[in-house]
């Protein structure tokens, strides 16, 4: 006996056995692949044009490189790095932004550091996020990036994991956000195979509605000019929100807590006289009302929930911009409509009635890039858990489209099923994926909370999928940084399963996450 215990510990301290040599795989034969660079890189920091800035301290890998061509037209750059000394055995896949165009570096770099093999796309094509324009006359190309980049990523991603390592992958994570996010779901509804565990985030899988109903609340700041909120008027309009619904959750901490219960009436804003920045005029608040409301097509309906109250400063970006038409949701909107909707470069949608935007918008983008099957039940089967998660105060994606997604699939599936695979985290506090002025940091996208890096909700979806039961508890950080360049706690919170809210117990350190308890509704 202790011979074999010697033996065993000897093979467990051993380096790890390559079943191929990195170069070789430059000549591996895959369908529709060609693969460009294969090479060992040793020196812990790569140097990456589309990363933004250089990789540093990474472990020793296989990076491989290439190309996917599944059409004529299409041409999906890919990578895939393959630790060479200490590989867990596990293939983690990472997402786009936006209209992607570019690779995940940075999120593979942190997921390496893990011991995971990763791997990820540009969807097809090289673009700022916010391009759009390659999908012009090239339906091959939006099929790519709604769909299949992802798909055959995970696909060559494990044959190369075998060539290389000489075994198969034991267990496959997908984790990524925002348009990433609408590709989890497309993974989990058409590709239930491609992974075990899968952590979305504010997912934009309903595509098609959600990028009417953003063309739509253009139309509510842009049409009566009079009815345009400039950005100086946000922080006044936050104070009145924090003022009114800060307090319920037991502790003021320029947080709601549950933005959803919030009955602040931007009404009692109303001008007296003039139009000074602390009061809003009459179609200033009617175009308040229609985002915090949502978005409605010609019969008054709601297509779209609305925006959340608390921290409207955060719209500045994505809902504001410096002018009319000049924010981040502006030019997505547009973009959307003028390549992928309409072929016209110049169409502009604040001339367009809502129900036409949301008719042509279905039709044209809904196949292709909608991730709204409440069906997940061959993911179910096959043992695959999904954590999603939204940020309340997110000001590109709405949360309530993921509560929407969420309860249509209890309703598919029943309570008591979805619970036994689905889980959703609406984070207090939190913008689009990440930031905000709430605790933010929880473990998505390789975002370390305050525990380190190995704590956190990808460990909780982990733990899930192989041990058979989420962590009970997962909690979130919010950092600052401090003089010195060093991120320091300023608070942690509890992260609530839905339609559970974290509430402070009354007694002890408010910004300690002990002191909280998660309650139902």
């Amino acid at each position: 006996m202790l011979r074999i215990a010697c033996l065993l510990l000897l093979l467990g301290s051993s380096p790890l056995l390559l079943a191929a040599d990195c170069a070789s795989l430059r000549t591996l034969h895959l369908a529709d692949t060609s693969i460009t660079r294969a090479e060992t890189v040793t020196s812990g920091s790569l140097e990456i044009a589309d990363a933004g800035k250089a990789l540093h301290d990474l472990p020793a890998f296989c990076r491989v490189a290439g190309e996917f061509h599944p059409s004529s037209d299409s041409r999906i750059r890919f990578e895939v790095w393959l630790p060479t000394e200490e590989w867990n055995g596990r293939l983690l896949g990472v997402g786009n932004g936006g209209f992607a165009g570019s690779i995940g570096y940075q999120e593979m770099g942190g997921y390496l550091h893990r011991g995971f093999a990763v791997a990820g796309s540009d969807a097809g094509h090289e673009a700022e996020a916010g391009d759009a324009s390659w999908a012009w006359q090239h339906p091959e190309k939006v099929k790519d990036f709604g769909w299949r980049a992802v798909h055959l990523t995970a696909q060559r991603a494990k044959e190369i994991v075998d060539a290389f390592y000489g075994r198969g992958v034991e267990k496959a994570y997908f984790d990524s956000c925002s348009d990433g996010g609408r590709e989890a779901l497309m993974e989990a509804q058409r590709f239930p195979e491609d992974y075990d565990g899968i952590l979305a985030g504010a997912p934009a899988n309903s595509w098609s509605t959600l990028v009417a109903a953003g063309a739509i609340s253009m139309q509510a700041l842009m049409v009566d000019p009079n009815a345009y909120i400039p950005d100086g008027k946000l922080k006044f309009i936050e104070q009145a929100a924090l003022a009114k619904c800060d307090a319920p959750d037991g502790v003021r901490d320029g947080v709601i807590g549950d933005p959803a219960k919030c009955d602040f009436d931007p009404q009692a804003l109303l001008c007296k006289g003039d139009d000074p920045d602390d009061c809003l005029t009459q179609p200033q608040i009617d175009a308040l009302k229609r985002l915090y409301g949502g978005a409605r097509d010609g019969e008054g309906e709601v297509i779209f929930p609305g925006y959340s109250m608390g921290d409207e400063e955060g719209w500045r970006v994505w809902i504001i911009g410096e002018g009319p038409g000049a924010s981040a949701g502006a030019l997505y909107v547009q973009n959307y409509f003028r390549y992928m909707v309409t072929g016209d470069p110049t169409f502009n949608v604040l001339k367009a009635s809502p129900d036409e935007l949301l008719r042509e918008s279905r039709e044209k983008g809904a196949a292709d890039l909608d991730a709204t099957d409440p069906d997940l039940s061959r993911f179910a089967a096959r043992g695959g858990k999904l954590i999603l998660y939204h940020g309340w105060d997110d000001p590109a994606i709405p949360p309530g489209s993921t509560i929407d997604y969420y309860e249509s699939v209890e309703k598919q599936m029943g309570q008591e099923k979805t619970a036994s695979f689905v889980r959703l985290y609406v984070v207090p506090g939190m913008e689009h994926c990440y930031g905000g002025p709430g605790a933010t940091a929880f473990g998505q996208l390789g975002i370390p909370t305050a525990a380190g890096p190995k704590f956190g909700v990808f460990d909780s979806l982990e733990n899930w999928v192989e041990k058979g039961s989420p962590d009970p508890s997962v909690i979130a950080t919010k950092y600052s940084t401090g003089k010195d360049g060093a991120m320091k706690t300023v608070f942690t919170r509890p992260l609530c399963a839905w339609p559970k809210v974290a509430r402070y117990s009354g007694t002890g350190d408010p910004n300690d996450a002990a002191n909280f308890a998660c309650v139902g509704p």
